[in-house]
């Protein structure tokens, strides 16, 4: 369930990590626009094809946004967590939206209108500038991802996302799962079945590349990941 509450006081737009150096006239000016809201998990906050432009920012909480293909497969693109955004694309180009975006957990967040978010920007370079650069992250991000659908196959596609779950190095070498992803959110991340994505998992388990523990998935040997996964891309 989603509920929105009346807007705050004019200057909250301050609250948002995003907006923490803006002018007091600009926050003071677009504040009233801002409608802050929280959704329960599960809840789906944007829909494929929706024709808001809302930009969101994310206070509490964390949420996931998912891509659908041209033969109806969702991928699940990315989890945003708190201090970020999402929805700024409809907000520039004025497009249907292109993803679907659910709350994973009790998530907190400000809803400001596009025209308001591009206002605020064009009176606010260094916001601006601050923007374009996650949006460049996002972009990288997005190319790697669609380089490993087009060019790898499912066993190095699977590699690469562990190790992009993965936190750093412990010291024995070992990378940490925490917790540990389920199978069908992998297969999901990596555009594949559940099955070919459990009998992966299965083998680097068998020959000790990872252990599954309660609380976490342990890549014992990354390197062998690592060197896999560049041997794939340069096939």
């Amino acid at each position: 369930m989603t509920h929105a509450r009346r807007p705050r006081q004019l200057d909250d737009l301050t609250d948002i990590p995003l907006f923490r150096h803006i002018e007091p006239s600009v926050a003071e000016a677009y504040g009233s626009q801002a409608v802050w809201m929280t959704a329960n998990p599960g809840k789906l906050i944007l829909d494929f094809k929706d024709l808001t432009s809302d930009v969101f920012f994310i206070l509490s909480g964390r949420v996931r946004v998912v891509v659908r293909t041209p033969g109806g497969q969702e991928l699940i693109l990315t989890d945003i967590a708190a201090g970020s955004f999402f929805g700024e694309m409809a907000a520039i180009d004025g497009a249907p939206r292109s993803a679907c975006v659910t709350a994973l957990v009790r998530t907190r967040f400000c809803k400001l209108p596009g025209r308001a978010f591009m206002q605020i920007l064009a009176e606010a370079p260094e916001l601006a500038k601050e923007i374009m650069q996650v949006m460049v992250v996002r972009i990288r991000e997005l190319t790697q991802r669609l380089f490993e659908l087009s060019h790898l196959d499912i066993r190095h596609r699977l590699h690469a996302e562990l190790l992009r779950a993965a936190g750093p190095p412990g010291p024995l070498g070992e990378r940490v799962i925490s917790p540990p992803p389920l199978q069908q959110i992998l297969a999901a991340r990596v555009g594949a079945r559940r099955e070919p994505v459990s009998r992966e998992i299965a083998r680097l388990i068998r020959e000790g590349t990872l252990a599954r523990t309660r609380g976490a998935l342990i890549i014992r040997q990354p390197q062998i990941l690592e060197y896999g996964l560049v041997s794939a891309m340069q096939d």
